[in-house]
C-alpha cells in the first residue's frame, strides 16, 4: 500500500435538513479511514452543542456558526487532515467566505451540494423538524420558513434520493481523487 499524501482538505457538504449530509460524511469518513487517511467529521449538530453553544438561528448567528466551523475546518485541513463538514450552511455568502478563507491559505476546499428535494427530506425527517414545523411548534426551519440558497456552482452535486449511500460516497471519493486530494 502506498503512503497516503499528507495534504489535507475540506469537503463541505451543504443541503437541507435530513438531506443525507451526515450519513454521507460518516460513510465517506469510514472509507477514508480504511484507506489510511486522517479524517475528522465536523458535524453541525455537534458543533452547535459545543463550539457554537449559545447561538440561535438568526441570520447573524447562522453566519457566525458557519464561520466558526470554517475556521476549524481550514486549520485542520491546513495541517494535513481531511475534514468532512456536513452542515446546512444555508447562505451562499457564508459558504463563499469559508471558501475564501481556504483559498487565502492555499488549502483545498470542495463544496458538495447534497441536493435532496425538500419533499424527500420531509419524509425522512430524521429529527422530527419538519413535523414540528407543520404542527406550528418550530419556526425558522431552513427550507420551510427560513431560506436555503443552493450552491450555484458546487464542485459536486449528490442526489441522495437517486443513489445509494455507497454510490454517493463513490461520487465524492472520485471527485477527491480527480482533484488530487487522495
Amino acid at each position: 500500500m502506498r503512503t497516503p499524501p499528507t495534504q489535507g482538505a475540506t469537503v463541505w457538504l451543504t443541503g437541507l435538513p435530513s438531506s443525507g449530509k451526515t450519513t454521507l460524511a460518516q460513510a465517506l469518513a469510514s472509507r477514508l479511514t480504511r484507506e489510511g487517511r486522517r479524517v475528522e467529521v465536523l458535524d453541525g449538530d455537534e458543533i452547535r452543542t459545543f463550539l457554537s453553544a449559545g447561538l440561535g438561528f438568526t441570520r447573524e448567528d447562522r453566519d457566525t456558526n458557519v464561520q466558526r466551523i470554517g475556521l476549524v475546518a481550514e486549520v485542520l485541513a491546513r495541517n494535513g487532515i481531511l475534514v468532512l463538514v456536513p452542515v446546512i450552511a444555508p447562505y451562499a455568502d457564508s459558504r463563499e467566505a469559508v471558501r475564501k478563507r481556504h483559498d487565502a491559505s492555499a488549502t483545498p476546499y470542495l463544496e458538495v451540494h447534497v441536493a435532496t428535494p425538500l419533499q424527500v427530506c420531509a419524509v425522512r425527517d430524521v429529527k422530527g423538524l419538519y413535523a414540528q414545523a407543520r404542527a406550528g411548534r418550530l419556526s425558522g426551519l431552513t427550507g420551510i420558513d427560513d431560506p436555503y440558497e443552493p450552491p450555484q456552482t458546487p464542485d459536486a452535486k449528490v442526489e441522495t434520493q437517486l443513489q445509494s449511500v455507497d454510490e454517493s460516497v463513490n461520487a465524492v471519493h472520485a471527485l477527491m481523487t480527480q482533484r488530487g486530494l487522495l
